[in-house]
């Protein structure tokens, strides 16, 4: 579960030598690397810790106005290269290198950035065999380019500049040429008000309609292209990858008829579709192919005359959320299940299933994103959204995001925060006696003095002397970014992990504790069951213990007077949620589509509360699940149990 928190960041793009070189064509990041396109020049800025611009490419005016200004571009996946197409179709490949000289920020801590040198290695005129042409955007593998040409085939293009050739995408589809779609999709406010209708199309009417936009999955090997008529079409990819574009084959059309745009999550397999409608559509790829749910505005009181049609989709990195942003106004995040996370457009009220925002709104002078989105791109790790907004792209804005502790459980005391972590801190959430909420930022220490005695990268051991060797380290510098954070059962401490190691903080102390030296770290030993999972299920995203007192009134189970739990509740990547017996290895399948999950039973003191009868709660698609225990033979059985 993602939470935005404070203002976003803006990063200042360098001006172009025109109007038109204002907007940004592209945007990417790989590798702690961002890179920027505009029209007239390319820009590569860090993405780590310190967003600071690395190196840039401008092009002078007479190079374009003689090939032309950049209007598509793409990064290889190594990042070693950059491709970019002009407007008089010329193909300009650059090189990515970095320097010796490094970027001081100051203290005595090295830096781990360097300046780029961005240079041109080819300039060649691509040989379109027909000169009146619009190309769509560009994808790619490591070794292979593909474009959407306007008379509806695909050019291929090596990374080493070899020009590939056309091939025409086969649309004839047989007896399966129908937009999928199904009744029992899940909906969060159509537009519409209704679902998507199934239509069916004429195999020899799919003529030569123009490309207007490529998506690819190399993990599926799947290549949707989408064309100027609102068609989606699948299709499959070789084993070679993109190197023949006539062994791209198709499968299937996706959509309603009017999708703009398409992006797909390959680890949960599911195609998110954007819609002239403001809507957005969720295919599931892994089975038939069928409609999951749409999402929109509409529930918030925001009709596409308010938002426009959507412009842009970005999945976060583990595919658990994503990020929509609009043609005229605004950008939003939500859960794969259809939760809105986060938006940008301001909620003022619910009263009427019109739009409630006046077009003169002055509150809007103070919105971001309020002209709409037009690219959006989220970093290796989840906790920034990198938006451009349309007809203003001299700017990129920066959303910051934290994470939900997913193996914080829920207390039935007020005292004991919730945990939510970002990329250079922990957000510690706690109710007051107002029932507001009071959120404080707790900051990775920077620079402290401390002594240390261990063998990790940041720390330092002058073997020299006998004595401890007081010295100023950094820790978030050195370990950007946070990784994982877990608390203790009262919530009175917490364990910090970054890319190295970990410190722990005392939360009633206000101090940060590092591990004094190498025997101290030594000492830490295992105090619950070791686990093995071997399995060809999707790999566990959080695991809890099921908590012991919640045994002691059940006969049948076993080891009820040993100290070690004897089951454990799995939550998988792909939303599955199982119970574990790890005393035979038995797996019990309770529920999937599941985000979150919270293990209650015996964390009440009060007998009374209704929360020492509930053993755990979930959250998905279908809303909150609570789960009670049974009196029967067996409690974890599962026609014993009672779902609420």
């Amino acid at each position: 579960m993602y939470m935005a928190y404070g203002w976003p960041h803006v990063m200042p793009i360098e001006s172009g030598i025109s109007d038109s070189s204002q907007r940004i064509i592209y945007l990417k990041v790989i590798n702690r690397l961002l890179l920027v396109v505009a029209p007239s020049h390319l820009e590569l800025w860090s993405s780590s810790q310190h967003k600071v611009r690395l190196g840039k490419y401008k092009r002078d005016s007479s190079s374009i106005q003689r090939e032309g200004e950049n209007i598509q571009a793409v990064w290889s996946p190594d990042a070693k290269l950059v491709a970019v197409l002009t407007s008089s179709f010329y193909l300009h490949i650059f090189k990515v290198q970095f320097s010796d000289k490094r970027i001081q920020f100051g203290g005595k801590q090295p830096s781990a950035l360097f300046l780029a040198n961005i240079n041109i290695v080819l300039n060649e005129q691509v040989p379109f065999s027909v000169k009146d042409l619009t190309v769509s955007n560009i994808v790619c593998d490591n070794k292979h380019l593909l474009i959407g040409l306007s008379n509806g085939s695909l050019y291929t293009i090596s990374w080493k500049g070899e020009f590939c050739g056309t091939s025409i995408v086969d649309c004839r589809i047989g007896e399966k040429n129908e937009i999928i779609s199904a009744s029992n999709c899940f909906e969060n406010g159509c537009a519409t008000g209704r679902s998507p209708e199934v239509n069916h199309i004429d195999p020899t009417l799919c003529g030569p309609s123009s490309i207007v936009g490529l998506e690819l999955s190399l993990l599926l090997r799947m290549l949707f292209v989408l064309f100027s008529d609102g068609k989606l079409l699948q299709c499959s990819v070789s084993k070679r990858g993109l190197k023949q574009a006539d062994s791209v084959k198709a499968e299937k059309i996706f959509g309603s008829g009017d999708a703009l745009c398409a992006s797909v999550a390959s680890d949960q397999q599911i195609l998110a579709v954007g819609t002239r409608r403001g809507v957005v559509e969720l295919y599931d790829l892994a089975g038939s192919g069928s409609l999951m749910r749409s999402v929109s505005l509409y529930d918030w009181g925001y009709s596409t005359e308010d938002t426009g049609p959507v412009s842009c989709i970005a999945w976060t990195p583990d595919n658990s959320a994503f990020a929509v942003g609009w043609k005229l106004r605004g950008l939003t995040v939500w859960s794969v299940s259809g939760c809105r996370l986060m938006s940008t457009i301001r909620q003022v009220g619910l009263s009427s299933i019109s739009s409630p925002v006046p077009k003169t709104n002055p509150d809007r002078k103070s919105e971001p994103l309020m002209a709409g989105a037009a690219t959006i791109h989220w970093d290796e790790h989840g906790y920034r959204l990198y938006a451009v907004e349309e007809k203003s792209s001299e700017r990129i804005l920066a959303f910051s995001f934290g994470k939900c502790c997913l193996n914080r459980g829920v207390s039935g005391s007020t005292s004991v925060r919730q945990v939510i972590y970002g990329e250079d801190r922990v957000l510690l959430v706690q109710s007051e006696e107002t029932d507001d909420l009071k959120m404080l930022h707790l900051n990775l220490p920077v620079m402290c003095f401390t002594c240390l005695l261990s063998c990790h990268s940041y720390f330092v051991y002058d073997v020299a002397l006998s004595d401890i060797v007081f010295v100023q380290v950094s820790y978030i510098s050195q370990n950007w970014p946070v990784l994982h954070v877990a608390a203790s059962f009262d919530g009175t401490f917490l364990a910090v992990a970054g890319l190295h190691g970990l410190i722990l903080y005392d939360v009633r102390l206000k101090k940060w504790r590092f591990f004094g030296d190498v025997t101290q770290e030594q000492k830490i030993e295992c105090k619950v069951r070791e686990l093995s999972i071997m399995t060809a299920k999707s790999p566990p995203a959080s695991m809890r213990f099921i908590p012991d007192q919640f045994y002691k009134d059940y006969s049948s189970v076993k080891h009820k007077s040993s100290q070690e739990p004897v089951r454990c509740l799995i939550l998988r990547a792909n939303g599955e949620m199982s119970l574990l017996d790890m005393d035979d290895g038995h797996e019990l399948e309770l529920t999937d589509s599941v985000e979150l999950f919270w293990v209650t039973c015996g964390l009440s003191d009060d007998k009374e509360n209704l929360i020492e009868e509930i053993t755990w709660l979930d959250y998905g698609h279908r809303g909150m699940q609570v789960w009670y225990p049974s009196p029967g033979v067996d409690p974890f059985k599962q026609e014993d149990f009672l779902q609420k």
